[in-house]
């Protein structure tokens, strides 16, 4: 399937380039536009300009179709051909008027064999172009499909699927050009096509003759072409199917694009912790240095998303600006001093300075309400929802990974015989089944890892450790050997995703092999399974 892409992405490039050249030979149209001065008639100016069919001063709107233009001559053969019939009736009794006839017959079929010619010459750019554009929509069609199908090949397996597929993506393109997108230039729509061709031909039809039965012919063949035309409309919605859907929901840009934005958003984030874990260096001299941190983190997919409601289609390095803007939206790093009078053993007063280190991390789904339109925003909430029908773009993630989450897990009574354990197990059991909320650090919004063993810790009144991340929570631990681990202590992981700190993941230890945490849900789960066996970073235990 991956030759397949390959092969219809180069055609997709080959009909794009021959469409352009075609689009080039097109004949610019000169209008006269008279200066208005002595003598208006004796002086001419030619400006380029390009033809438009509503343009009252052009000579002629572009043509249709080389069907339509063939259409125009009708009614004028008609007449000739009535003409040469009657002429027919009488030519067997006059030889001369036989031999004449005939000469003439001759005569007229070369004129019209050359005025053809000279028709087809004329009339032959704009049906290269036609042709050129129509290569050009199979092969749009032919690469999304396959792109699709690529992406998805348990999905579409049968024929019937298959077929579903590729008539729902000729929908979806036609649509936009109807609708004026980036897809217009893809060419007109059949129907309106027909309308304007069956426009001309009674245009022409008035011009060349004034029989009322022709027109009536004519205007017959217009409401028969007309009614065909919403058949063929009608046919097409009813081919949507569900396919619609998946391309309607899915990440637009290619998977390496994607990924690598997502890295390069990481990179600000990684300059971010290292900014963080230089304050005592870059500020010195202070007595104290206090932190609040929020998680250093993005959800990747809440990234993907916005950036494909706000462009549909980018690359890493045209997006550097708007990943700066969320940047600065999402986190926010403030750094406030403190200066308290204390008094010493000898009862003499002296200043006491304390640094205050906060950090604020504002979830991209809450950024993106004030950046994109109401239009905008609907697509996010879809784009997210279905993951952009790409869930693994961005490799494993702990809390999908893991499936050996366990809310029915009993702790053994003899390792409740800890009283300060057990206040932690209390307050962690309310939150069984909560989902994992990247960010989240309360039951009102649930909760992410470090948010909930900050809670836990802080709501049992074991402990009072400020609002921060995994590694934060490490670095306010005192490490011990796995072989002195009791319930109550802290168990960290690492690599669980792209984390900007060392630590990536963090539970509360249970004892037995088991832990409380928040995966996804919150829940119970082996640490010597072997996901978490392959993550075990250290145990730590509250100061």
């Amino acid at each position: 399937m991956e030759g397949k892409l390959k092969q219809s992405r180069l055609k997709l490039d080959k009909a794009e380039e021959k469409r352009d050249k075609a689009a080039e030979k097109i004949p610019k149209k000169k209008q006269k536009r008279l200066y208005e001065k002595e003598k208006p008639k004796s002086k001419l100016d030619f400006e380029e300009i390009k033809a438009k069919p509503s343009d009252k001063l052009l000579d002629k709107p572009k043509p249709p179709s080389v069907v339509v233009q063939n259409l125009k001559k009708a009614p004028r053969r008609q007449v000739a051909e009535t003409l040469h019939k009657e002429i027919a009736k009488e030519e067997d009794d006059n030889v001369g008027v036989k031999s004449a006839h005939k000469t003439e017959e001759t005569i007229e079929l070369a004129g019209r064999k050359v005025e053809n010619y000279y028709h087809r010459q004329k009339l032959k750019p704009y049906a290269d172009l036609e042709k050129a554009e129509k290569k050009l929509r199979t092969a749009q069609v032919n690469y999304s499909y396959n792109k699709v199908v690529a992406e998805n090949p348990q999905a579409y397996s049968n024929p019937l699927s298959k077929w579903k597929q590729k008539q729902a993506i000729k929908k979806q393109y036609a649509n936009a050009r109807k609708a004026g997108t980036a897809a217009a230039n893809m060419g007109t729509t059949f129907k309106s096509t027909i309308k304007k061709g069956a426009n001309t031909v009674i245009a022409a039809a008035v011009n060349a003759v004034k029989n009322p039965k022709i027109l009536m012919l004519l205007g017959c063949m217009l409401l028969i072409i007309i009614a065909c035309g919403g058949m063929f409309s009608s046919c097409s919605v009813m081919l949507q199917g569900g396919f619609n859907s998946i391309v309607g929901t899915s990440y637009n840009s290619e998977e390496r694009d994607i990924v690598a934005t997502d890295n390069s958003y990481k990179d600000l984030e990684k300059e971010l912790q290292e900014r963080i874990d230089n304050i005592e260096s870059d500020y010195p001299g202070y007595d104290e240095y206090r932190y609040n941190l929020d998680e250093i983190g993005h959800n990747s997919h809440e990234l993907a998303s916005y950036l494909t409601a706000l462009l549909q289609y980018y690359k890493e390095n045209e997006v550097q600006g708007e990943l700066q803007q969320v940047f600065d939206l999402q986190y926010e790093l403030t750094l406030r001093r403190v200066v308290q009078t204390r008094y010493d053993s000898d009862g003499d007063s002296y200043n006491y300075y304390i640094l205050y280190v906060t950090l604020t991390n504002t979830p991209i789904k809450e950024v993106a309400q004030d950046l994109l339109t109401a239009e905008q925003l609907r697509l996010f909430e879809v784009y997210l929802e279905t993951k952009g029908n790409k869930p693994n773009v961005f490799g494993d993630i702990y809390s999908e990974t893991d499936s050996s989450q366990d809310l029915e897990y009993q702790v053994p009574a003899h390792n409740l015989t800890d009283a300060e354990f057990g206040k932690m197990l209390k307050e962690a059991e309310k939150y069984l089944g909560y989902p994992y909320v990247w960010g989240g650090s309360s039951p009102s919004t649930s909760f992410d890892c470090s948010g909930f063993v900050c809670w836990v810790i802080n709501q049992s009144g074991v402990g009072n450790i400020p609002r921060t991340t995994a590694t934060g929570i490490y670095n306010q631990t005192t490490r011990i050997p796995k072989s002195e681990a009791k319930p109550g202590d802290i168990i960290f992981f690492e690599g669980t995703y792209a984390s900007s700190g060392a630590v990536s993941h963090v539970g509360i230890y249970v004892g037995d092999g088991m832990m409380i945490h928040c995966g996804n849900p919150i829940g119970y789960a082996n640490i010597n399974s072997k996901y978490w066996s392959e993550h075990f970073y250290a145990f730590g235990r509250l100061d």
